[in-house]
C-alpha cells in the first residue's frame, strides 16, 4: 500500500480581503494542515504576520496550523505561538546556534518539532538530531515570497534526507515548501517527501478544493 502523504495549503498565497472564506474552503477540503508563514523581514525580506493573527485564524481552522517561523531568534517567541494555536513549529537551522535546544524547547510545549532547510543548507547538517525532529522542511525555493520557481535540486535533496531518516530508523517527516503543484508534486512523493506545501497552485487555481484533491491523490510508486 503506498504511505499516505499530507497536503497544506500556504495561507501567505490566500486572499487577506476573504481570508475567512479561504478557510472555509481548505476546511472543507482533503486538506491535511493549514500552513502558516510567519516573516520578520530580518531573516527574510518579507513582514507577513505574528501570534495575534495566527490566533484568530486558529480560530477559524478546523485543521491544525503548521507555522513555519522564518525569524531571527525564533526560541524567544516558541511558547507563545504554540499558546496561539501551532501544532508544528517550524525554526531554520540557519536562524538557530543551539538547534538542539530549540528543538528541545518545542517539543516542551507539546507541538512537533520541525527544523527548515534553506536550499544552500545541506541535509547532513541534521544528521546528528535527525532522530529528535519531528519534521524537516526542505526549502524548494529561497524564503521570503511565494510564487517563486520550483528549484529541482529539492528532489536530490530529498532522496538523501529519507535515506538519512530510514537509516536512523526515524519517523521524521519530510516537508517540501516552495513551488509545489500538479507538476511536480509526484515526483516529491516518490523521492521520499511525506508533507507538501502548496500555496500559489492551490489559491490561484479555477477550482482549488478539486486542485487539493488531486494533490491528495497522487502516490510514490513504492514505499520506504
Amino acid at each position: 500500500m503506498p504511505r499516505k502523504h499530507l497536503i497544506a495549503p500556504s495561507v501567505l498565497a490566500a486572499d487577506f480581503t476573504r481570508l475567512s472564506t479561504d478557510f472555509d474552503m481548505v476546511n472543507r477540503s482533503e486538506a491535511d494542515w493549514f500552513h502558516l508563514d510567519v516573516m520578520d523581514g530580518r531573516f527574510v525580506p518579507n513582514i507577513t504576520f505574528g501570534m495575534f493573527v495566527i490566533e484568530a485564524m486558529h480560530k477559524m481552522a478546523e485543521k491544525p496550523l503548521d507555522v513555519h517561523l522564518m525569524i531571527v531568534e525564533p526560541e524567544k517567541y516558541i511558547e507563545s505561538f504554540r499558546k496561539a494555536g501551532a501544532h508544528v513549529i517550524t525554526v531554520h537551522h540557519e536562524a538557530c546556534p543551539h538547534l538542539h535546544r530549540t528543538v528541545l524547547q518545542i517539543k516542551e510545549t507539546g507541538a512537533l518539532a520541525g527544523v527548515a532547510l534553506n536550499p544552500h543548507t545541506p541535509v547532513s547538517v541534521l544528521a546528528d538530531l535527525i532522530e529528535d525532529i519531528d519534521l524537516v522542511c526542505l526549502m524548494s525555493v529561497n524564503p521570503g515570497f511565494g510564487g517563486q520557481k520550483f528549484i529541482y535540486r529539492t528532489l536530490e535533496k530529498t532522496r538523501q534526507l529519507k535515506e538519512m531518516i530510514v537509516a536512523a530508523n526515524s519517523n521524521t517527516l519530510i516537508e517540501i515548501d516552495g513551488g509545489v503543484g500538479l507538476q511536480n508534486a509526484e515526483s516529491l512523493l516518490q523521492a521520499g517527501a511525506d508533507v507538501l506545501v502548496a500555496g500559489s497552485s492551490v489559491f490561484s487555481s479555477d477550482d482549488p478544493v478539486a486542485t487539493i484533491a488531486r494533490l491528495k491523490a497522487f502516490h510514490a510508486s513504492f514505499d520506504f
